[in-house]
């Protein structure tokens, strides 16, 4: 058994096509992400990836609406969403595939 820690990687991305990455590849990526109270990410879309995001811990607002630990968000292609985190929060994230260089931003909007 090896043992690794989540700090290590940037943004929490550990699977995907990264300089450091546990396991490289493009068929996906997946991240342990973890946000303070206040913490946004500007409204962006993806073209290629579809992003599934687990609310592991806390209550967040994406595209106006709460949501909370438990829930599952499934964002397709041409989809924006922000991200405000209402309270502490833990998310897992997993794009497929893991398209590199597939981020993109829209006209930033913080609520």
């Amino acid at each position: 058994m090896k043992k690794e820690e989540l700090n290590d990687f940037i943004g929490g991305w550990f699977i995907g096509n990264f300089e450091t990455s546990l396991f490289q590849t493009n068929n996906m990526e997946v991240a342990v992400k973890n946000y303070k109270t206040g913490d946004y990410d500007n409204k962006h879309y993806h073209k290629i990836a579809t992003e599934y995001t687990v609310i592991a811990k806390g209550r967040v607002r994406m595209s106006g609406v709460e949501y909370s630990e438990g829930a599952i968000l499934i964002i397709p292609p041409m989809e924006s969403t922000d991200f405000l985190a209402l309270t502490e929060v833990t998310t897992v994230v997993v794009k497929i595939p893991g398209a590199s260089n597939d981020k993109y931003i829209s006209l930033k909007n913080k609520p």
